[in-house]
């Protein structure tokens, strides 16, 4: 589930509809933008995420695909989304991706 651009209504949605039985893997950041998120920015986001979520059940991903990004802010990105993951896990919050 990729749907960064809804501010977590999908997420808000699902819970209620059956409180995260299964993983969901919610997008941290619009790869639609040219603009590389920042780790703060993710690891706000993930932060968000992990009030709704099992920390468990949580996979933190890119918005839908990286096929309109170009490789350098691409690798940027994800380098700053595998570091916010790594900061959110030592802070003992949550768990992102395995």
């Amino acid at each position: 589930m990729e749907k960064r651009k809804s501010r977590n209504f999908v997420i808000e949605a699902k819970e209620k509809e059956n409180h995260f039985e299964t993983e969901v893997g919610p997008g941290v950041y619009d790869i639609h933008s040219p603009r590389v998120p920042s780790v703060e920015e993710i690891v706000k986001a993930l932060e968000i995420m992990l009030t709704k979520v099992d920390r468990d059940k949580l996979w933190g991903n890119p918005d839908c695909g990286l096929k309109t990004r170009g490789v350098a802010e691409t690798d940027a990105s994800l380098r700053n989304m595998v570091e916010a993951a790594k900061q959110v896990r030592s802070r003992n919050t949550g768990c992102v991706s395995k």
